[in-house]
This record gives C-alpha cells, sequence and structure tokens, in this order.
C-alpha cells in the first residue's frame, strides 16, 4: 500500500522534552487517530511534519517529498488545522477567500463558498463576531477548499457541538472518499476516532507506543478483570500493563482470542481508546 505520509526516526530535543525515534506510516486513503495524553509529543510532530519546526533529525515525506527540500510542492498538497491556528479577527470569509486565491494555485472558491453556507458562517461578517465553533469551520472549510492531498487536523473538533462534530465528521469521510487522499488526525475526542480512523498512532512522553489499526485494537484488545488470585497466574508475556483497583485488578492484553484459550477467567470487557490511553500510561508492567 503507498503511503502518504511517512516519519523515520524523527528525533527533536528541548530543554525538558524530547521526541524519540518516531517512526509511522499513512497510507493513502486513510484516516490516522494520533492520540496522547497533553505534552506527550502530537503537537511537536505535526509541527515537524509541516516543517514549522526546522531543527531536527530523521525523515519526513509527503507525497514521497522531503519535507524540508519541497516545502512549495508540499504545501499545494497540505490542508492544515491546528488547536493553535487562528485568522485576524477584522477579516472577514471572503478576506479570507480572496487571500487563499493567491496563496493556492487550487483553491475553490465555489466550494469554499458552498462550505461557508453548509456551515451558516455568513461571508462578510467579521470573524471577532464569530464563537469559538463558527471559528473551527471556517479553519475546517478553509483547509479544504483547496484540493489538498493531506488534511493534519489537530484538534479539529474542539469547541463544536455533538451536531456540528457529526457534520464536519461527515465532511472528512466525504474527503479521503475522493483521489485517496488522507488525514492525520489528532484528538483528545477519542470516540470519534473509534468510528472513523483506520489507525491509530498513540504517543507517550514523546516516544510512540504502537501505531497499528483501528479494528486490531479494538477487536483483538481487551481488559481483563480478575481478583489477585486469578492475576498472579497469568504469564507476564500475556498481557502490556495492569492496573490494581481496591477489589479487582484490570489487565490490558493485546489478543483476547489467545487469552481465553489460555487461561478460564470470563470477565474480558471490550477496550475503547480512552481504556487502552489509562492503562498504558498508569499501567504497571
Amino acid at each position: 500500500m503507498e503511503n502518504i505520509l511517512e516519519i523515520k526516526n524523527l528525533c527533536k530535543k528541548y530543554d525538558n522534552f524530547e521526541l524519540k525515534n518516531i517512526t509511522f506510516n499513512l497510507p493513502k486513503g486513510m484516516i490516522m487517530g494520533f492520540i496522547g495524553e497533553n505534552g506527550a509529543g502530537k503537537t511537536t510532530t505535526i509541527k515537524a511534519i509541516l516543517d514549522i519546526i526546522k531543527s531536527y533529525d530523521g525523515e519526513i515525506k509527503i507525497l514521497g517529498l522531503d519535507n524540508r527540500k519541497d516545502e512549495r510542492k508540499i504545501k499545494e498538497n497540505i490542508g492544515v488545522v491546528l488547536d493553535d491556528m487562528f485568522f485576524p479577527e477584522i477579516l472577514t470569509p471572503n478576506d479570507i477567500n480572496n487571500a487563499m486565491r493567491s496563496i493556492y494555485k487550487n483553491w475553490d472558491t465555489k466550494m469554499f463558498n458552498d462550505y461557508l453556507k453548509e456551515f451558516s458562517l455568513l461571508p462578510n461578517q467579521q470573524i471577532k463576531k464569530f464563537s469559538k465553533g463558527m471559528r473551527k469551520k471556517l479553519e475546517i472549510a478553509t483547509a479544504l477548499s483547496h484540493h489538498p492531498k493531506l488534511l493534519i487536523l489537530d484538534e479539529p473538533t474542539s469547541g463544536l457541538d455533538p451536531v456540528a462534530r457529526a457534520e464536519v465528521i461527515q465532511i472528512f469521510q466525504s474527503f479521503i472518499e475522493k483521489d485517496d487522499c488522507s488525514i492525520l488526525l489528532s484528538s483528545h475526542i477519542t470516540t470519534d476516532l473509534e468510528h472513523i480512523a483506520d489507525y491509530i498512532t498513540f504517543i507517550n512522553n514523546g516516544e510512540i507506543v504502537l501505531s497499528k489499526t483501528t479494528n486490531e485494537l479494538l477487536e483483538q484488545y481487551a481488559i481483563v478483570k480478575c481478583t489477585e488470585k486469578e492475576f498472579k497466574k497469568i504469564n507476564k508475556k500475556d498481557y502490556i500493563k495492569y492496573l490494581k483497583a481496591k477489589y479487582e485488578y484490570e489487565v490490558l492484553i493485546a489478543n483476547k482470542k489467545d487469552f481465553k484459550s489460555k487461561y478460564d477467567i470470563t470477565v474480558i470487557d471490550k477496550i475503547t481508546l480512552d481504556d487502552l490511553m489509562v492503562l498504558m500510561i498508569k499501567g504497571e508492567e
């Protein structure tokens, strides 16, 4: 499968934080959910991909192009929504349309205006009069309207109510159905990712903990709930991490079928991405 984004051994060191050999690939036509707690390295990784952070070790390729050598060609093919992104408040959507036409060769005014209508955004209203959710919708409309091949989204649905979130997610799903486009989507709303992401990449403390298909994570991984006596019978090779509660143990396993064949423990619950994050970050080995 051809990759639209390839990251190999990405390293970046700060005084109090370090990205350590970040490596993962995003295939064409796929959505990858990028998860991790605050400060784990998601935004730093994204800014390296976008060449906002200049000095780092490793290799990043987008559409087969080096993101440091082919910045102009790559820019045409990336749509971006960042959590700390903003437009000057005195501008209107019409002003943004006029500006973007001079920046992107493939800027599509009709598409942009169609999104404004769909999102109920007035073309001549100044951004300072927009709510947080309306501003986020404007950012999304702008990111989509030059026909990018890759969308890089950092908390794109933050500030949106559930109805608006569902609307935006449907737009993202429609986007990847065209021309083998892909999305790297960083979000704390993991329930959204469970429904739309083809892959999940989990970063913790500057390191990639896992990068797998969503189906594999949600179907094969599980949480075993057992007594201390039952837990002591489980071989360490058969679980990843565990948490000890007052009356039971919660044990993260990677192969539900294999575990069932070895142990007579009946309580094996389906896992959510929130469960996975909590056990991977807080659990003991």
